[in-house]
């Protein structure tokens, strides 16, 4: 394979393989690492599956792949077995990030169904995050763009384990949210709504390293398929999401 389209090192493979799918023959398979670094190549360049370059081999087999591994779930799961932890981290940010939904994302059954909303900015879809204290997505979530923030959030933080303090905009600020961190025994930095009549204390030093989770969304969107969504179906587009994390922070 031509080197400039090799995008996973022998030591990011050696990570990735024991978690595929085995058994699988065929008469001309394509070795996986060539689709899976055909997959991370899409998701890179942002262009059509039939663009694909020959080096990977048959476009079909690389868009095959990614759909039926997706449909099985092997990328969620990828992903939360390289991002499992022990014990417990300090802090965790959380947001939400808009992404414009594509043309090309339109046509599957069900738009709010598949992640995608109407708003002022068009077609969307929202992507909801929790990082952990170094900046490192733990989960991630997907949701039409015309949701509020907040709705996803208990989720984000059920599915995350125990971390001691949680970091967020004044968008998280809602007592159903403070009681359920108080019960985890986790902090809530969040600053007050302005309609709160007595505004809550926060840590305002510690607050500041919520930028963490923008920075998370600035890396991922490095992929124009995280970026834009051209995918029609929702677990299609959150597993390139999923893969996109993976490549950036837990396999290099």
């Amino acid at each position: 394979m031509a080197k400039q389209v090799q995008w996973l090192s022998d030591e990011e493979w050696a990570r990735i393989e024991p978690l595929l799918p085995r058994g699988r023959k065929g008469a001309h398979r394509v070795d996986d690492r060539r689709v899976v670094s055909g997959i991370v190549h899409m998701l890179r360049c942002g262009a059509r599956w039939r663009d694909c370059p020959a080096e990977f081999g048959p476009y079909t087999t690389i868009y095959n792949r990614f759909n039926r591994w997706s449909r099985q779930g092997i990328w969620h799961e990828i992903f939360y077995a390289l991002t499992g932890h022990t014990g417990i981290y300090s802090s965790a940010s959380i947001d939400a990030t808009h992404v414009k939904a594509h043309r090309s994302a339109s046509g599957a059954k069900g738009d709010f169904e598949q992640g995608v909303g109407r708003s002022r900015g068009g077609r969307t879809t929202k992507l909801h995050g929790l990082v952990d204290d170094r900046g490192r997505p733990r989960v991630l979530l997907i949701s039409a763009g015309n949701t509020n923030d907040i709705s996803m959030a208990a989720t984000l933080i059920q599915a995350a384990g125990p971390f001691r303090r949680l970091l967020a905009d004044r968008g998280y600020d809602a007592d159903h949210l403070r009681k359920l961190l108080a019960e985890r025994g986790a902090e809530a930095v969040i600053p007050s709504t302005t309609s709160r009549r007595a505004p809550i204390p926060y840590d305002v030093v510690a607050h500041r390293d919520r930028n963490r989770v923008e920075r998370m969304w600035c890396r991922l969107k490095d992929f124009r398929r995280v970026a834009t969504r051209y995918d029609k179906l929702a677990r299609n587009y959150l597993s390139g999401a999923l893969i996109a994390a993976t490549c950036a922070y837990w396999i290099n």
